[in-house]
């Protein structure tokens, strides 16, 4: 059918003339309600963004003085955030003259990663930044 006879018929039934398929020889076009689509395309988009899960980086602070029981404590908690599919990012704040001691800083944060490493994998290693010693954990898959 001619482009001239299909915007005829398109016109008399109140609807839009849309090219489905440009490539193919010959071109196919299709009749259909342009806005609708469009409406519809939108829903769907606005569904599939709800539906998904937005990672978040969660942090976990302690200091260079925490003791083994508290960095239990705060490694639970970062099991519930990596459990839900969250990154976590946990710092090591260093005050006065601590930052001369980062080798034992580096092990607080090796034992913390211990009591967590069956739900993370670390993505990046301890660092320091200024006075701050910082590993970024994320979930397993």
């Amino acid at each position: 059918m001619t482009i001239d006879e299909a915007l005829a018929i398109a016109k008399e039934k109140n609807m839009d003339l849309a090219e489905v398929a440009p490539n193919a020889n010959p071109p196919v076009c299709r009749l259909m309600d342009f806005g609708k689509y469009l409406y519809h395309q939108k829903k769907v988009a606005t569904k599939h963004r709800k539906m998904q899960k937005k990672m978040e980086v969660k942090g976990v602070r302690m200091g260079f003085k925490t003791d083994n029981n508290d960095i239990r404590v705060k490694a639970r908690q970062a099991k519930k955030f990596l459990e839900a599919g969250n990154t976590v990012k946990v710092s090591l704040i260093f005050r006065g003259r601590e930052s001369m001691y980062k080798d034992l800083a580096v092990e607080k944060m090796l034992h913390f990663y211990e009591e967590v490493k069956e739900v993370s994998t670390v993505e990046a290693q301890p660092k320091k930044q200024g006075n701050t010693l910082i590993m970024i954990l994320t979930p397993n898959k």
